[in-house]
């Protein structure tokens, strides 16, 4: 067990503040806490502060919220904090060399996923969407690159069938902090072992755009499950019909050979709307129909039964009616 370090912190949103109650409720001593700028938020986009920054104030730590860290008062500081390390979890900001450099065992960042692969922005959601059966948490000596760090430690968990970002984002807030803390009480050991990451097994996890989020029946069922699940709660899967945009929460998938168009709708029941993909059958089982709240498919189909008539054909952004299934 190393001593108490002296520790700055620097992240943004609920991930993040999950680590800095760690570390408040740890032996080490926290010296400052570094998190974006306020942003509006609500129907009244009043300007709000991080998760981060709530946690901070409750607890008496002194906050800065530079826009950026590559100006030299920023960085002189945050050199004046004399910290022994910086902890970087989801902070959205670029830290310049001088920032990197500065705490004496430098800056350690908690990452989502098992590194090299999911480097970047939305590693949780692209394990899900890519259907990888694991994933983790990694400790990593932050370098100049994006998540190109060495390793000095790894926790691994399951991705099941049910899974969807929100479910695993809680699944590694619990296991990041603890994480942290084993690295932090045995740090300059693991430094001195920290494995280098293999560049040729990296891949980039992409910021997610809402656009993604249109269902397209030209992927398999199976793909579009687990988009269902990757983009739950954000952006959300969606279908714009002729009544509006519906959202799509929850949907199993079928196996099972069709001769339908890809967008086919072949049944719908209050087990279920079933929608021919490129292969197999897509099931929708919870959905969000404009200005309510997501429901259960018998509740949705209560009073929208015709919109989603057996034959009629799904497209990327419109409905058209058939009278007949017809054979592709």
């Amino acid at each position: 067990m190393t001593q108490p370090l002296r520790i700055i912190f620097a992240g943004t949103p609920d991930f993040a503040a999950r680590h800095l109650q760690a570390l408040i409720n740890s032996d080490h001593q926290v010296v400052a806490v570094y998190s974006q700028p306020d942003r509006p938020a609500g129907r009244g986009q009043k300007l709000q502060p991080s998760a981060v920054k709530q946690l901070a104030l409750q607890h008496q730590l002194p906050v800065y919220q530079p826009k950026s860290l590559k100006k030299a008062a920023a960085q002189a500081e945050l050199a004046a904090l004399n910290a022994d390390a910086m902890i970087v979890v989801a902070y959205g900001l670029i830290l310049p060399l001088a920032v990197l450099q500065s705490p004496a065992l430098g800056c350690i960042n908690v990452h989502g996923s098992l590194l090299p692969r999911w480097r970047g922005a939305a590693p949780i959601q692209r394990a899900i969407w890519a259907g990888d059966q694991q994933t983790g948490i990694t400790i990593m000596q932050m370098d100049e690159g994006l998540d190109t760090g060495a390793m000095l430690s790894k926790v691994t968990c399951p991705i099941t069938s049910t899974d969807t970002s929100a479910s695993l984002y809680n699944t590694l807030a619990e296991l990041g902090p603890a994480d942290l803390l084993d690295a932090l009480a045995q740090l300059p050991a693991l430094q001195q072992s920290a494995e280098a990451q293999n560049d040729q097994q990296a891949c980039y996890a992409q910021k997610l755009q809402k656009e993604e989020g249109l269902l397209d029946f030209s992927k398999s069922a199976q793909a579009l499950s687990r988009e269902i699940r990757a983009f739950n709660p954000w952006p959300a899967s969606y279908l714009q019909l002729p009544q509006g945009t519906v959202k799509v929460w929850q949907a199993d998938w079928l196996d099972t050979p069709s001769q339908a168009k890809a967008g086919q709708v072949l049944t719908a029941s209050k087990i279920g709307i079933e929608i021919a993909c490129s292969e197999g059958v897509l099931v929708l089982t919870k959905l969000q129909p404009p200005g309510k709240k997501p429901m259960a498919v018998s509740d949705f189909l209560n009073g929208r039964a015709d919109w989603f008539e057996a034959g009629s054909i799904l497209q990327a952004s419109t409905l058209l009616a058939t009278t007949t299934l017809t054979n592709a």
